[in-house]
């Protein structure tokens, strides 16, 4: 593919005019294409017209593909009748209320959120009300947002991982040290919390699979010891399902897994876009908050925005009838296997992961479980390989360990377009 992103550098420039460094995150920086004017389906537009295949999908936000008709018409639908209210109730909330309580085991009630980083926030507020307990747990590599109790060893390097690696200045003291660092994978390293801090861990919250560094996934029995320790220690279990709830199964992680935990938060693809999240769990937990005459905060205009929630309930209901899940596993897996022919094929010290409509290539030897496996990684490799494929019109976060998606709109043809470029591309790195 080859441009000269005239129209878009002058957008980057206008942007950065305005924008703090010309975007409105951190993790948005690409280079070109430097933004984006179109999208549908399986593709995304640049400002100067070049088309992508997108497995970036918003960060695991398009499940089913870009302006999905069914969602699409969903929401236009929710605009005629009702806006925003700020009071009282609407009918999509309530609609996607039923349904998360319906499909997500852990979920007695539910709560809207705008974001998985405000659903997060939630959990750990409650469970730290719910306890009386001051401490959380996370795995280093975990990401739970950007609030400060969780902003803190995530994607971190080796002389930091484990240690104390803030992902800001500005966050207090007393509210880092307020949160520990376990190893995915690893019941020992959470025992020993249990052991240094005895009844002074609120929750345990994780990723079921650690999809933010690319694709860890839990080793049999890891989630079951997670719950069997939790219950025995008094704390709560938080999953974070907002990037596997609604693209691995229905019911998200827990689900597949057969394992509960206490609460839960969610978002990305259950909305196909649209900016939803949520937090469930049990009834007992949920009545905390004060809009049911508990002790915990809960408030925010734009929650349960009667448009989101529309977007969120058509999603939903077309991730149960179009056999979604089964389809996109189907074209990941084809993904995987043929990028693992490939690496075999090359003799290339690279190692493909990935679960369902998720994928990703890391650039080591070696078996994979936690984040000190992952320190093997070759970054540069990683970011090297996502920009080529972006450059030959395969849209890839050049960032190390991120992840790739699959959507219900992307074909055959797709994939295996790119393993065609992926082998030329690898090729090349040698």
């Amino acid at each position: 593919m080859t441009s000269t992103f005239d129209n878009g550098i002058e957008w980057a420039r206008r942007a950065e005019r305005v924008i703090p460094g010309g975007l409105n995150s951190f993790s948005r920086h690409l280079g070109a294409p430097y933004g984006f004017s179109r999208s549908r389906g399986a593709y995304v537009w640049d400002f100067d017209g070049n088309r992508y295949v997108d497995y970036h999908a918003a960060f695991g936000a398009i499940v089913l593909g870009h302006n999905d008709p069914d969602v699409d018409a969903a929401v236009a639908g929710s605009q005629e009748p009702v806006d925003l209210m700020g009071i009282g109730i609407t009918r999509p909330e309530v609609e996607l209320a039923e349904l998360v309580c319906e499909v997500i085991p852990s979920a007695d009630q539910m709560i809207c959120a705008t974001s998985g980083s405000e659903a997060t926030f939630h959990a750990v507020r409650l469970s730290r009300a719910v306890t009386g307990r001051r401490l959380i747990v996370k795995v280093q590599g975990g990401y739970h947002g950007w609030h400060d109790s969780v902003a803190r060893n995530v994607i971190s390097p080796p002389q930091l991982a484990y240690g104390l690696d803030p992902m800001s200045t500005g966050i207090l003291p007393e509210t880092l040290d307020a949160t520990l660092i376990a190893e995915f994978n690893d019941l020992g390293s959470l025992e020993d919390l249990y052991t240094r801090h005895q009844e002074q861990i609120a929750a345990v919250i994780v990723e079921p699979i650690p999809h933010n560094v690319g694709s860890l996934l839990p080793d049999p029995g890891y989630l079951e010891g997670l719950r069997k320790i939790t219950e025995a220690q008094g704390s709560l279990l938080i999953f974070d399902e907002v990037i596997t709830g609604f693209r691995h199964a229905l019911g998200g992680w827990q689900e597949i897994s057969g394992v509960t935990p206490d609460l839960t938060s969610f978002g990305k693809a259950m909305g196909n876009g649209y900016p939803v999240a949520g937090l469930a769990g049990r009834h007992e937990y949920m009545q905390r908050f004060n809009s049911a005459g508990g002790d915990v905060l809960l408030a925010g205009t734009f929650t349960g925005h009667p448009i989101a929630c529309a977007a969120a309930v058509a999603t939903i209901r077309k991730l149960r009838a179009a056999n979604v899940f089964a389809r996109t596993a189907e074209l990941g897996g084809r993904m995987r296997t043929g990028l693992a022919g490939i690496v075999e094929e090359l003799g290339l010290p690279a190692v493909v992961r990935g679960y369902g409509s998720v994928w990703c290539l890391y650039f080591l030897d070696g078996e994979v479980h936690g984040y000190r496996d992952l320190m093997r990684n070759d970054d540069e490799r990683y970011r090297t390989f996502h920009r080529k494929m972006t450059d030959r019109g395969f849209l890839m976060l050049p960032m190390s360990l991120k992840r790739n998606h699959i959507s219900f709109a992307h074909t055959e043809a797709d994939v295996d377009a790119t393993l065609g470029a992926a082998r030329d591309v690898l090729k090349e790195l040698g």
